[in-house]
């Protein structure tokens, strides 16, 4: 989405705000549905929740390549391919939280999957820019379905280790409260710019939805019910700060995404396939560091990575703001990019390592889908916040608004590194 911005926002007659609007709600649909979605793995299993999500995802994508206008755009991409991610993420870190048991065998696995993730990101702004650029925006949504389409026959092979409990109870009132309480937050946030007041009143009703919601949980287990998250999650200081952690690393990663794909394109002026070929520096940085979290593990502590991937990455929001500011080339950006995506490879991993680690086997869906909801609400409050300054001011003071949005982020990073610091300098993996 972020490398198709200017098509979609010219083809569909919308604005840059409304493309952001659609990315949003999308990182938002995951954000509030994640807790939700990985609870339902426990009640009808892992490897079917994850074809689920894969199979209602596809459909989002076809819906969003034949959309005519924003709305349709935001049914199919923002709430179909939201509620499908929300189903298919949480199986993958909860099976590979149950095959693999020690830090380091989960911290290879982990940084595989990083690793992957890396590729993805890397292969998916090229391709589609490449489509964008040579075709349309369209084909690119199209593509993702092809892809959906091979994942689910590759699927085929793949085993629970745990047997799904169909008699397991649902919290549908905790689900509902907590999805509520999410999204009027994160609503309040993108309102930051057209209404004030309302912003703060949604933020103040959405804060006290979960509160209503973590009563709910309080009453659910006093009187022995089981309910959408256990109180006990937040009473594990290690896993706490690791979330913490989790949530400053995707707020800046999906932040700087928006906007530089945005300064890029409506400022710069780049097509699409320029925008992607830029951002490979992140996701090349990325890869590499992903790929060396095994090895990293074993060298050193989870808490020495996180903070080393903070320090990284605030240099690297340092070194992009000088070298932009410095030249008008377009080699001015990889820098700066690269050094961001080191940082973030270099943490993501034993981020997730140290909150997963925390619990066993019992807790695993339970601690999956918090632990994907804090991430994915990173992402949304990065994608709000950070788009907001910018497209605030982009048409006026593009330049100086593009810097505040980097700054916000660097200060962002620089708050998850205080919070590294104080993890433990050991973690040992439960199991």
């Amino acid at each position: 989405m972020n490398v198709m911005i200017n098509d979609i926002s010219v083809d569909l007659d919308t604005t840059v705000q409304g493309v952001q609007v659609a990315i949003t709600i999308f990182l938002i649909v995951m954000a509030a549905l994640m807790i939700p979605g990985s609870k339902l793995t426990d009640k009808y299993g892992r490897t079917r929740c994850f074809r689920i999500g894969l199979t209602v995802y596809g459909v989002g994508a076809l819906l969003s390549a034949a959309s005519p206008g924003l709305g349709v755009l935001i049914l199919g991409n923002s709430i179909l391919e939201g509620v499908g991610t929300a189903l298919l993420i949480p199986p993958v870190y909860i099976l590979t939280t149950l095959l693999f048991t020690s830090v380091t065998g989960r911290a290879r696995a982990f940084g595989a999957i990083s690793a992957a993730g890396g590729v993805g990101a890397a292969a998916g702004p090229l391709i589609g820019g490449l489509i964008t650029s040579a075709a349309s925006w369209r084909l690119a949504f199209v593509f993702q379905a092809l892809i959906i389409a091979l994942i689910v026959w590759l699927s085929r092979g793949i085993r629970d280790p745990l047997p799904p409990d169909p008699s397991r109870p649902f919290d549908a009132r905790g689900a509902v409260l907590s999805a509520v309480g999410l999204i009027l937050i994160v609503i309040g946030v993108l309102l930051a710019d057209n209404n004030l007041w309302l912003m703060l009143g949604l933020l103040v009703v959405g804060a006290g939805v979960l509160g209503l919601f973590f009563r709910s949980v309080r009453t659910k287990e006093r009187a022995g019910e089981e309910p959408l998250l256990s109180t006990s999650l937040f009473r594990n200081r290690t896993s706490n700060l690791g979330l913490v952690t989790q949530n400053a690393q995707w707020l800046v990663l999906m932040g700087v995404s928006f906007v530089v794909a945005a300064y890029l394109q409506v400022v710069r002026g780049y097509n699409a396939i320029e925008t992607g070929i830029i951002f490979t520096a992140t996701t090349a940085g990325l890869l590499i560091s992903s790929l060396a979290a095994g090895r990293l593990a074993k060298r050193r502590p989870q808490r020495t990575l996180i903070m080393a991937g903070f320090i990284v990455t605030a240099a690297g929001i340092g070194i992009f703001l000088a070298l932009v500011a410095a030249t008008p080339s377009a080699w001015a950006f990889a820098p700066g990019l690269l050094f961001i995506g080191l940082g973030m490879g270099l943490m993501l991993t034993p981020s997730v390592n140290t909150v997963q680690s925390s619990f066993d086997e019992a807790h695993q869906g339970e601690i999956s889908g918090l632990s994907r909801s804090v991430s994915n609400l990173g992402s949304s409050l990065g994608t709000a916040i950070a788009g907001t300054i910018i497209v605030a001011g982009i048409t006026v003071t593009p330049e100086r608004s593009y810097a505040l949005a980097m700054v916000v982020l660097a200060v962002v990073a620089l708050a998850g590194l205080v919070a590294a610091a104080t993890l433990p300098k050991s973690i040992v993996a439960i199991s």
